[in-house]
C-alpha cells in the first residue's frame, strides 16, 4: 500500500466511523498501534472514558509510518477536529510546522514541549515513577541484580532508567542493575522478539526482575520473564493482569488522564506547559489482585514512604531531561 493510499484509507476510516462533525476532538496514535498494551493503550483509554461519559464522538488515527505524521495533523485539522491530540516526543517538529496554519484549531502533544500559543504540552515525571518501582525491584530481588530494558534510546527513556536506578539503589546500595536499549529507530518500539531476547541475556547475568519501558517492545520482555521465572515490571497502562503473579508491579503514566482531560477541555484547551507529577497523581505504582501476593507490606511502606517525600518535595529524584547525567547508571 503506498504512503498516499494508506492516509487516503485512514481519512476514509474516520469519516465513516466517527463523522466529520465541526470541533469533534481526534487522537493520533504513535506507531506501535493503539493496542500496544501500553503507551498508546493508555490514550485510548482516555478517549474511550470521555466519550462513554459524555456520548460525544472523536476521530482516531493509526500511523503506518513516520512519514505519515504531517499529513494526518493536516488531514485531521483541515476535516475541522478540534482539539487533535497526539500521543509521543516524536510528533513535535511537525506539530511545530503544522500549528501555525491552524491558528483556531488546538493541539496537545503528549512527552514533548511545543511552544506555540495553540498548543498545549503534557509532560510527565517518569522519573519519579521509576524511583518507586525500582524500589520495588531492588527489595523484591533475591540475586542483588535487576535489570532495565528500554525502546528506542532517547533521552526520554533514560529518564526512565536513570529514576529506577536512583530507586533501585535507595532501597540496595550494593545492587547491580543491568541496562539495554532495543535499538535506536522507532522499529524498536515495536521488537517483543527483541524485547525477549534482551530478557534472555540479562538474566543470564543475574537479573531477577526485569523493568521495561519499551512500549510493544515490552509485552516480549514481560512474556520472557514469566516463561523464564523471573519478575518483570510493567510501564505507562497497568500490566499486572498481563502475566498475574508474574508482574512485579507496573509504572503507571497516567496517559489516559492526560488525553481525558484535553479531550474534556474541548476548543477552550488551555495552551502552555502542564506538568503531570507525583503529586499530581500524573506517575504512580499499581498494586491489585494480580501482584498482591508478590508486595510486601515492607515493600509497600517503603514505597509508600517515598512517595509521600518526592510529593512533598523533600526527595529528589534525578531528572535526565534537565541534566544529561545519570548518578546511579552507566549506559
Amino acid at each position: 500500500m503506498t504512503l498516499k493510499t494508506s492516509l487516503a484509507a485512514a481519512t476514509a476510516m474516520i469519516a465513516l466511523t466517527t463523522g466529520m462533525a465541526a470541533a469533534e476532538p481526534a487522537l493520533i496514535f504513535d506507531l506501535g498501534g493503539k493496542f500496544d498494551k501500553s503507551f498508546n493503550e493508555a490514550a485510548f483509554n482516555g478517549a474511550q472514558r470521555w466519550a462513554e461519559e459524555t456520548g460525544g464522538s472523536y476521530k482516531e488515527l493509526e500511523m503506518q509510518s513516520e512519514a505519515q505524521r504531517e499529513q494526518a495533523l493536516r488531514r485531521l485539522a483541515e476535516a475541522g477536529a478540534n482539539p487533535v491530540v497526539m500521543t509521543g516526543f516524536a510528533f513535535g517538529d511537525v506539530l511545530g510546522q503544522v500549528a501555525p496554519d491552524f491558528p483556531d484549531t488546538k493541539f496537545a502533544i503528549i512527552d514533548m514541549v511545543v511552544d506555540l500559543p495553540n498548543v498545549k504540552s503534557v509532560v510527565f515525571t517518569e522519573e519519579q515513577g521509576s524511583y518507586l518501582v525500582g524500589m520495588m525491584a531492588a527489595m523484591a530481588s533475591k540475586t542483588g541484580t535487576v535489570g532495565f530494558i528500554g525502546g528506542m534510546d532517547i533521552p526520554l527513556i533514560r529518564k526512565f532508567a536513570c529514576g529506577y536506578a536512583q530507586g533501585v539503589k535507595a532501597a540496595n546500595p550494593d545492587a547491580t542493575i543491568v541496562a539495554n536499549m532495543t535499538g535506536t529507530t522507532p522499529a524498536a518500539w515495536n521488537d517483543p522478539v527483541k524485547g525477549g531476547e534482551l530478557t534472555r541475556a540479562q538474566k543470564s547475568q543475574g537479573a531477577d526482575v526485569i523493568y521495561a519501558a519499551a512500549g510493544g517492545t515490552g509485552i516480549g520482555v514481560l512474556q520472557t520473564a514469566a516463561d523464564e521465572g523471573i519478575l518483570s515490571i510493567g510501564v505507562d497502562s497497568n500490566q499486572n493482569h498481563l502475566h498475574p503473579g508474574k508482574v512485579l508491579t507496573s509504572m503507571l503514566k497516567r496517559v489516559d488522564n492526560a488525553v481525558y482531560s484535553a479531550f474534556t477541555e474541548g476548543t477552550d484547551l488551555q495552551p502552555g506547559i502542564n506538568v503531570m507529577d507525583l503529586a499530581a497523581g500524573g506517575v504512580g505504582y499499581a498494586l491489585d489482585d494480580n501482584n498482591a501476593e508478590l508486595v510486601t507490606e515492607e515493600m509497600k511502606a517503603a514505597v509508600d514512604a517515598a512517595s509521600e517525600q518526592i510529593a512533598s518535595g523533600a526527595l529528589a529524584v534525578h531528572d535526565y531531561m534537565t541534566d544529561e547525567t545519570c548518578p546511579a547508571l552507566t549506559f
